[in-house]
Formats: structure tokens, sequence, C-alpha cells
């Protein structure tokens, strides 16, 4: 059976390397990093994805220097200014996984403003994860199943699934990391149980269709088993 990607998820890594790299400042390579995001967007939805999730500022970042993380919100802000009209062209439903409250109130009124006015569009289903981590997630889904009045009975993974972030998607079946590091960084925990993950040595803001196309390929080769034997995939079971 042909594999097919749903939801695609990338932790977007490099950006500082690929700017220390060119003799620029960090916030010249986050700056040519959302240039690559647009045509990933883009390319995403030429082949045929539905969900794309871009891991974009972590609960973990709040470590940086004040002057960086400032200007990360500069950028974003910038990005959104920019982008809206082509994002409402183009038919992309914008959606925010993390904890926004301690974003500045006016960024954060600017997110959910665009995510309200794109919520008309029907076209790829762009996921932007800030002040995001996975295990803050999972804390804050036992704190909604706990607040829903749901007995401990019933708990099961759908009815768990259904307190995180991303219930209204599906898991993601392809999880790119730019960058050349080969760890997950508290990214998605819960949802990439069966996902595949590819790592590419390309820096973030290099990460072009190309790019794309050869995580595409190269996910096209795997045998997703989710837990069965070869044989049960292939339908031939043994006795």
């Amino acid at each position: 059976m042909e594999n097919r990607i749903d939801h695609l998820a990338i932790i977007m890594d490099g950006n500082g390397r690929w700017a220390k790299g060119r003799g620029m400042p960090r916030l010249g390579g986050h700056e040519a990093g959302t240039r690559a995001a647009r045509k990933i967007v883009e390319a995403s939805k030429d082949r045929g994805i539905s969900y794309l999730t871009l891991y974009a500022f972590s609960s973990e970042n709040w470590r940086r220097p004040k002057e960086e993380v400032e200007g990360l919100f500069r950028i974003l802000e910038s990005f959104i200014d920019r982008e809206i009209d082509r994002l409402m062209e183009g038919g992309v439903h914008l959606n925010v996984i993390g904890d926004l409250s301690k974003f500045p109130d006016v960024l954060r009124e600017k997110i959910l403003s665009t995510i309200e006015k794109s919520a008309v569009n029907s076209g790829i289903y762009l996921n932007i994860a800030l002040n995001y981590g996975g295990r803050d997630e999972i804390l804050r889904g036992v704190r909604r199943f706990l607040e829903s009045g749901a007995s401990l009975a019933g708990l099961s993974e759908e009815s768990f699934s259904s307190c995180l972030d991303t219930s209204h998607m599906p898991d993601p079946d392809l999880l790119i990391r730019t960058g050349g590091e080969w760890r997950i960084s508290n990214f998605l925990l819960w949802q990439l149980a069966y996902a595949e993950i590819y790592f590419t040595d390309i820096l973030w803001p290099d990460f072009d269709e190309k790019a794309l196309d050869d995580a595409i390929s190269w996910f096209a080769t795997r045998q997703r088993r989710f837990g069965m034997t070869p044989e049960q995939i292939e339908g031939k079971d043994t006795p």
C-alpha cells in the first residue's frame, strides 16, 4: 500500500548556524527561516499534504538571550503582517498549538485575529507551534481531562488525545528535522508514536522544494507496521 502523508511535522533547526556561517546576526537566520517556511507551506499544499505543523518557538526557547527572543517576536509579527493576504489567497487555515499566555499582548491578539480570519479557509491546515513543549502539552491535557469531570474509568488513548492541542487533526505521518541534530526536542511526544522520522543535515533556511521531495521519496520506501508483522502488512499471515 502506498504511503500517504496526511500530516507532516517539521522541526526547523539551523537558523543560527546558517547566519553564523554567513557572518550575519542570528536574527538574520531566523528571518531567512521565515522565507523557507513560506516556500514549504506552498510546496506542501501542492503535494497534497493536508496538515503541516512547524516547530517555531519551544517552551525552552525562553532561555535564549532576551534580545533574540524579542527579535523573534518582531519577526513573527512582521511575518503575519506580510503573509496574511497570501495565506488567505492560498486558502491556508492557520492554527497555533502551545501556550500563548506568555506572549506580548499585541502579538498574541494579532495571532488570534489571524487564526479567526483564516478559519473560513479550507486548504492546507498550517499549525505553528509557539511556546510549545510536548511535556507541557501532556500536562495541560491531563488538566483538561480532569477539569472536564470525566471519570478515570473512561480514560483511554482516544479520550486523552481529545484533550491535547492536536485533538482536531491526525497524528503526523512524517517528522522532518533539519540542521543535522538527531533528536525530537520535546516536540509532539504523544503524537509521534508511529511517525517516520527523517533527519537531514540541511540547515532550515536552505531547505527547499527539492529537499522536501527527497524526504517524501524516503518516506515512500518505509514499511509502516503499526505493531504488525511484515506478513500482516502484506496480507500474508503465517500460522
